[in-house]
């Protein structure tokens, strides 16, 4: 499972988490709040997001699913949350949680061998599909899944409530 790769002349290898690394872990949630529809608070935005990952690292903990992080020489660059849960189709499918990549190594192929990660897990597990949510706006997100061969399942709708239609 562990891979290795150059991040700004860092080394920087892939490896499940440990508990020592829950404080750099939790300092990315503010990652997971890019892409999030301007109308939703976000204070409560980054406040979901620890909640992901506490609950993504708690699942670990009971071998429910798996938490990878990315170390490079200066600390966790990176992380990904996996598990499997049921379609609604009745298949079980992987999902990834959370992916989140510290700013001063985002692009520089830490995502992309953190998702290797998960996938090697799905596998793993058994299931034939690793799913994921990104926010809409996200366009960065969405482009770097599409590139790694994701595809859009499905799209969520949301409406104001005390907007009339057609005036939002």
């Amino acid at each position: 499972m562990l891979s290795a790769m150059s991040v700004e002349h860092q080394f920087v290898r892939i490896r499940p988490i440990r508990e020592e690394d829950r404080h750099a872990v939790m300092a990315l949630a503010h990652r997971l709040t890019e892409g999030v529809a301007e109308w939703r608070d976000p204070e409560a935005v980054v406040e979901a997001a620890r909640q992901w990952l506490a609950g993504s690292l708690a699942s670990a903990r009971e071998q429910r699913g798996a938490v990878f992080v990315a170390e490079a020489d200066d600390g966790v660059v990176g992380v990904v949350s996996v598990n499997t849960q049921k379609h609604f189709t009745g298949t079980v499918d992987a999902y990834v949680g959370e992916l989140a990549v510290a700013p001063h190594a985002a692009r520089g192929g830490v995502g992309r061998q953190l998702m290797a990660a998960a996938e090697t897990w799905a596998r793993r597990q058994g299931v034939r599909h690793l799913t994921l949510e990104t926010g809409a706006a996200n366009t960065t997100a969405r482009h770097f899944y599409a590139a790694l061969g994701y595809r859009e399942e499905a799209i969520r709708l949301t409406r104001t409530l005390d907007e009339e239609p057609g005036n939002e």
